[in-house]
Order: structure tokens, then C-alpha cells, then sequence
């Protein structure tokens, strides 16, 4: 199966340990802009600027709120906010990429600034903050969703879809996210106890808060429908005792996965099987579902409640957690198509068709979205201080895609245009449900 050119590497990486006493994410940012500005004059194509193209600059402007920002043009032309202090300053090297924002503005942008025609002088993060709270808190207007939609068809979750989809991301290359991820691979939002807890931490944290969500219990039965490197299959088994059969479909994280668990003296507590979610039978006393849901699409989660009820015995209990959204729309399409195809983030309405259907009873609901804020300032930080050697894995404009993804999502956290849920769930007809929540204080984690 061929990679797309984007995710290429040519060649492998060595990871390093990040430096706990590294800068914040945002005096990283600064320092990197600081060091390209006095190059960029040198960068611009110097075409002609028409009347037309002010015009143009201007309606986009005004669409997005008239937001604070400076606008250099391709010829050094500069056009100033009215009135206040600019929040950044927007670079356009080259007509091509107004005419390509004028297309398809999402598109355009980021593909503008993944090829470096584009660039923010400034805090990326509060940039992208500014955009998100003037632009996506006007939700672009009626006009403007029924185009988009009419437009935006996000690729397929069939099951050779979602094989394609997940490749693209999730293959790219284990030494590649063994350089910002933490020591145990786990590629979703970490739970803070506190906001100064390191990222290892963190993420153990948030493994023990699930397994206490989840009442884990030494001889249960757990089937996790999409594992991603394995780490919280063996961290049930390992400090919970029970056997999980784990489903993934990425090839790259099953074949890690395996290796650990090997190592690792699980193996026999822990089978990692290389199929789709829809492939999983039963019977399980727990179903857990971390990070998966966002690449199930919103016409597969029926099926995906089927597959729980099928699985789930009628005293079973389970969790589901998924980045989503409080209203619906549709996922940014240079995010789906660039970096997460197929993906989409529900709201908690378009998750109840996952347990609805099947009268499966919502026990608990809880939103971590600063968690992953803070998760991915983490990420970012260990990104950026691995840059030049994902440059020599894959390429420059491979940096900047996943830069601007990684900003990008921490500026949707912090926003709240997105948001993170867990849901708790079992059959409705069991009562072997919690009376409190003194579950999930008491005691140590991991006991």
C-alpha cells in the first residue's frame, strides 16, 4: 500500500528524551519565529497586487470577523487592522495562495502555510485562537455551511476505507512518534492531577482513571476496540489483572504492541489482534473504546453499538472516549484530508446513536478538553524539540503540516471549539452499577 507523499520518510529517526525544564509552548514559538523573521522580505515573489486582490483580502477579513491581524503581500505591500493592537502578522508570499484560501479557505490555508507560502509572524497559537474564537464562533453563516456541506464529502469508513485512513496516519513510522509521544506510545489526552504533573505522569493517570471508571476487577474479560500502541491493554493487565483482547488495524502499532507485550512477560494476558472493530465477538465483562470513535464515522455507530451489544455480558459495563464537539458540524477539511482522513468528531447527541438503539444506559459523562489542551502542549514542545530530526525523516513541509495540526488542536481545546468526552455505559436492564463515585478516589491507582 502506498504512502502518501506527505507521510514519506526517508529515513528513520532516533528518539531522544525530551528536557523536563524545556521552554513553555509558547516562548518555543517565539523563539522560531524570532529566528526565520529577518528572512522573510527575502522570500516574497514580488507579483503585482490588483485591486482585485485588496478587495479579495478585505471580504476575507470581514467573513472572519475583521480579526486583529497584520497582512504583508507578496510585493511587501502591508494592510494594518483599523484600529488595535495586531495579534500576529499574516505572511503571503505569493498570489497562488490567495486565489487557493479564495477556493477553498480552510484548504488553502493550510496547504498555503504546509508549503511555506503562508506564514504567521507571531504566536502560532494565539493566532489560531483568534481565528477560532471570531471565525468558527460566527460559524461562517448559513450560506457558507450549505456550500461547505455540499461540498465536503469526508472519505469513507467502509472496511478497506478505514484500513486506507488509518494507514495514513498511524503508519507513518514508530520512530517517528517515539519522539514527542511519552514512554508508553499512548497517542490520546493525558489526565492531569495536577497542571504542573509531567506527561508520563499524566498519562498513567489517565489509564488508572479509566480502569477505575471501568471497576476493573482481577479475572474480568476486556475486549478495547482500538489499542493504538497497546499501552492501556497491558497497563489493565499488568496492574489490574484481567486478559483483554485488544483490536487494531494499524500494522506499524499491532507489531509494536506485540513486541512490548512480549517483552514485557504479557503476552498470554494480553492478545493484540490485527482486525477492524466490526470483526469483534464477545463475551466481555468490560468494552473500552479510547480514541477510536472519531475514526468510526457517524453512519457506522449503530453498528458500533451492535458489535457492544453482541460483545458486553448483561451485567457488563463499558467506556467510550472520543474527542468531539458541542455542536455539530463538519471536521475541518484540510485536517481530514491532509492529516486524519475519514475522521469526524461527534457531539454527545450523535453519540447516543451508539447506545440508543441498543438501550444501553449512560451512567457517566465527563469532559477533559483543558486536559488535552494541556496534553498537547506537552506534545508540542517534544515536537519542536525534535524538529530537525523529522525534517531528515520526512521533509520541511511534513514539519509544518504536523506543526500546524498540533497547534491547531491545542488552539480548538483551549477555545472549546472542540472538547473531549468519556462516557460510561451499561445494559439497561443491569444494577450492578456504582451507588457513588467513591470508585474512583479510594484506594491507590494501579492496586
Amino acid at each position: 500500500m502506498a504512502q502518501h507523499p506527505l507521510h514519506a520518510p526517508k529515513r528513520n529517526g532516533t528518539p531522544a528524551n525530551s528536557s523536563p525544564s524545556a521552554p513553555s509552548v509558547r516562548q518555543i514559538d517565539r523563539q522560531k519565529i524570532d529566528q526565520t523573521a529577518p528572512h522573510t522580505a527575502l522570500r516574497l515573489s514580488g507579483g503585482r497586487v490588483s485591486a482585485f486582490d485588496r478587495f479579495s483580502l478585505r471580504q476575507i477579513l470581514a467573513v472572519l470577523g475583521n480579526p486583529l491581524l497584520r497582512l504583508i503581500l507578496w510585493n511587501g505591500e502591508e494592510m494594518n487592522p483599523a484600529s488595535g493592537q495586531a495579534v500576529a502578522t499574516v505572511i503571503l508570499r505569493d498570489r497562488s495562495v490567495l486565489l487557493k484560501i479564495l477556493a477553498n479557505p480552510d484548504l488553502g490555508f493550510g496547504d498555503g502555510y504546509s508549503a511555506g507560502l503562508l506564514d504567521v509572524d507571531g504566536d502560532l497559537i494565539e493566532f489560531l485562537e483568534t481565528m477560532y474564537r471570531t471565525c468558527v464562533a460566527r460559524n461562517g453563516g448559513r450560506f457558507r455551511r450549505l456550500v461547505f456541506n455540499w461540498l465536503y464529502r469526508p472519505q469513507a469508513n467502509t472496511l478497506s476505507g478505514s484500513r486506507d485512513n488509518i494507514h495514513h496516519h498511524y503508519d507513518l513510522s514508530n520512530d517517528f512518534y517515539k519522539l514527542w509521544l511519552d514512554d508508553e506510545m499512548v497517542y490520546t489526552c493525558a489526565y492531569f492531577p495536577t497542571p504542573e504533573a509531567g506527561l508520563e505522569q499524566a498519562q498513567k493517570a489517565k489509564m488508572d482513571h479509566v480502569c477505575r471508571k471501568l471497576r476493573l476487577r482481577p479475572g474480568q474479560t476486556v475486549i478495547e476496540a482500538g489499542c493504538g500502541w497497546g499501552a492501556l491493554a497491558r497497563h489493565m493487565a499488568r496492574h489490574y489483572g484481567v486478559t483483554v483482547k485488544a483490536f487494531n488495524i494499524s500494522h506499524e502499532q499491532m507489531a509494536y504492541a506485540r513486541a512490548r507485550a512480549k517483552a514485557e512477560g504479557l503476552e498470554r494476558r494480553v492478545e493484540f489482534i490485527e482486525d477492524d472493530y466490526r470483526a469483534i465477538t464477545g463475551p466481555c465483562d468490560v468494552f473500552v473504546s479510547v480514541g477510536m470513535l472519531e475514526h468510526v464515522g457517524p453512519e457506522n455507530y449503530r453498528q458500533l453499538g451492535e458489535v457492544i451489544k453482541r460483545s458486553l455480558k448483561p451485567d457488563g459495563i463499558g467506556l467510550i472516549h472520543s474527542i468531539g464537539r458541542n455542536r455539530r458540524g463538519p471536521m475541518n477539511p484540510w485536517m481530514e484530508q491532509r492529516i486524519f482522513p475519514g475522521a469526524y468528531l461527534p457531539t454527545l447527541r450523535e453519540m447516543m446513536r451508539v447506545f440508543e438503539p441498543w438501550n444501553f444506559s449512560v451512567l457517566d459523562v465527563e469532559n477533559l478538553r483543558l486536559h488535552y489542551a494541556k496534553t498537547l502542549e506537552h506534545w508540542l514542545r517534544r515536537f519542536d524539540q525534535h524538529a530537525e530530526q523529522i525534517r531528515q525523516m520526512f521533509d520541511e513541509r511534513f514539519v509544518r503540516s504536523w506543526r500546524l495540526y498540533l497547534a491547531g488542536s491545542l488552539a480548538g481545546f483551549t477555545t472549546g471549539f472542540i472538547q473531549l468526552f468519556q462516557v460510561v455505559f451499561a445494559p439497561g436492564t443491569s444494577n450492578e452499577v456504582p451507588w457513588t463515585r467513591n470508585y474512583l478516589y479510594a484506594g491507590e491507582p494501579g492496586a
